[in-house]
């Protein structure tokens, strides 16, 4: 069965029109089939978004497979100092972010597609990801292990995760990782995690 962690969706397209608050800021959003939480913008969204701290308020943000955009777009909009990045292996949902974020009237995006960190370059204060769970924890620990080489010294990779998907088998890795890890908050079986590289040295 097909999932939205694909590169071109075989879904027949079905165009919506959802509207989110997020961050005290009223969103708007396309969204389709093939994509993730096509019919609302999903809890563990909201909990990493309203949990969110950036390491610099005019650094740069990498959003990891950023769907159609709800933590991108909410983060670039409540951030508008940032230098949002947003990448996704899914190509509809690429074009549906980038409607998106010119839906929202948020221009410090840059918005393309990427195969995990294939086509991602330079590093980041912050990296933020909703991980693809249905594409398996290989996928999943594969962008742990990843964003730590991305990250600038002292900056901090967020996830979201929900204890029934994995949540504490993700923590295990994170701690196998990065020097140090957090629970950032837990709200109804979603944990957000906070790891952070201290001096430069992963645990890899």
């Amino acid at each position: 069965m097909e999932h939205y962690y694909t590169k071109n969706p075989n879904a027949e397209s079905h165009p919506e029109y959802i509207s989110a608050d997020l961050l005290g800021h009223a969103l708007s959003f396309y969204t389709d089939a093939g994509v993730f939480s096509k019919k609302s913008v999903d809890f563990g969204t909201k909990v990493l978004v309203e949990s969110f701290v950036p390491t610099s308020s005019s650094g740069s943000i990498l959003d990891m497979g950023c769907g159609y955009g709800p933590v991108g777009i909410s983060l670039g909009k409540h951030f508008p100092s940032v230098s949002m990045t947003m990448v996704d292996i899914n190509e509809r949902a690429i074009q549906l972010a980038l409607k998106n974020a010119r839906l929202n009237d948020v221009s410090n995006a840059k918005i393309h597609p990427s195969d995990l960190f294939r086509n991602v370059e330079g590093r980041f204060d912050d990296i933020v990801t909703n991980p693809p769970v249905r594409a398996g924890k290989q996928v999943v620990h594969q962008i742990f292990e990843d964003a730590s080489r991305y990250l600038n010294n002292g900056g901090h990779l967020w996830v979201v995760i929900q204890k029934k998907q994995g949540a504490p088998s993700a923590l295990e890795k994170l701690k196998t990782i990065y020097n140090k890890v957090e629970t950032v908050t837990k709200e109804k079986g979603y944990y957000i995690f906070r790891a952070r590289i201290i001096d430069g040295e992963s645990l890899l």
